[in-house]
């Protein structure tokens, strides 16, 4: 087949939404050759909505989300590669599921995203690419252990980024600690001041790789702005003064909401006392309402859920993920953006938008979100290039 015809009654072309169909969108040889009001010719596929695939802009592939038991998310991190790479391809397939095209992992030691990556590029069928650091970097016995390298002299991180960039498609730092949800706050001080980091950034950069940092916490976030990281990652306990900042130099935030909000819904697997669970939700809401500001001030946020946590599952969380969107009140468009057009811009991929001349990369939901955002939830096919599935 070298041609596939597709009815759609509306569509979002990755910044606009065209509600005024039916349309009828051609793609040749993998291209969109035309988007045309449809002529009541047959179709090989109809569809309510069609907009550009969804981009999971945060997760950690070889992580099942699903696994709540703490002893057995622990023993995991002793399965073999075989074993880590069944978990992974069951969450490329729950990505799909849900209308994810393209995957950036946020990073293993284990070398499962590196693999994936390969699998999916070789896959001329392939539903869905995906992005990979490999290993992040982090300070000698700091968190970050399961997913990045160690590193002891700041004199070796010209070199180090270096070596990484060669096979990674981003670079992962590891900036700060998690948070310390009983105390309402975030553990030790940031891994790399901002000399150190700007040194990370720089020695990205002249590879032509991106950086996202891990990073939560005042001290962290300030280190992360001045040393001008590319993505921000989680951001908890953010400030106006840093999102006015990150704006200023287009630098963009991944908020993570999901990780924090499962503890927060089912504080009895840990189990958290009563004021604990209090302090979950005044992180949760103080997230919303700078996510809020970030979107006045005009900083480029971008959706990712941290799937792989606890409770996180592929897929379903990056859809949970866009509804916190819309809870802290942005409205549609911005957030679809944010997870279809603007991080495939940011990240110097191709334009997936719906428009003649770009390679096919679409989602088909059962409705328009516009009208009904629990559609998100719809996902009925993806086509990318002409491949559909």
């Amino acid at each position: 087949m070298t041609e596939l015809v597709i009815r759609t009654e509306k569509y979002f072309d990755g910044a606009v939404y065209h509600s005024g169909g039916p349309y009828r969108v051609i793609i040749k040889d993998g291209v969109i050759r035309s988007v045309t009001a449809d002529n009541g010719a047959a179709s090989d596929l109809v569809t309510p909505f069609l907009m550009p695939g969804l981009v999971e802009a945060h997760c950690h592939i070889f992580l099942d989300g699903g696994e709540l038991d703490f002893q057995k998310r622990n023993a995991y991190f002793k399965a073999d590669f075989p074993a880590m790479r069944e978990v992974a391809l069951a969450n490329l397939d729950r990505s799909r599921a849900a209308g994810i095209t393209v995957i950036r992992d946020a990073g293993d030691r284990y070398g499962v995203n590196h693999a994936m990556r390969v699998a999916l590029s070789s896959d001329p069928l392939a539903l869905a690419q995906l992005r990979s650091p490999g290993l992040g970097v982090r300070r000698p016995k700091r968190y970050g252990a399961f997913m990045a390298r160690e590193v002891v002299e700041a004199s070796d991180l010209p070199a180090i980024i270096g070596e990484m960039a060669a096979t990674a498609d981003d670079v992962k730092i590891i900036l700060t600690g998690i948070i310390d949800f009983e105390a309402g706050g975030v553990k030790g001080e940031p891994q790399f001041n901002a000399e150190e980091l700007a040194v990370i950034v720089a020695a990205a950069h002249q590879q032509n790789r991106k950086t996202f940092a891990h990073c939560s916490g005042l001290d962290g976030l300030e280190v992360a702005v001045a040393a001008g990281v590319d993505s921000i990652e989680h951001g908890f306990f953010m400030t106006e003064d840093i999102l006015k900042q990150m704006a200023d130099k287009g630098i963009a935030w991944v908020p993570t909401f999901s990780p924090v909000h499962f503890q927060w819904a089912r504080p009895e697997l840990v189990p958290w006392n009563a004021q604990t669970v209090v302090n979950l939700r005044k992180i949760l809401d103080s997230h919303a309402e700078h996510v809020a500001l970030a979107f006045k001030h005009g900083v480029p946020l971008v959706a990712g859920s941290d799937a792989g946590s606890q409770g996180v599952v592929h897929g379903t969380a990056l859809i949970d993920e866009l509804f916190h969107f819309l809870d802290a009140g942005l409205p549609m468009a911005e957030v679809l953006m944010s997870a279809t057009s603007r991080p495939r811009h940011l990240w110097g991929m191709a334009s997936a938008d719906v428009a003649v001349g770009n390679q096919a990369d679409l989602v088909l939901l059962n409705g328009s979100p516009f009208e009904n955002a629990e559609a998100l939830r719809g996902a009925t096919k993806v086509v990318r290039g002409m491949a559909v599935g």
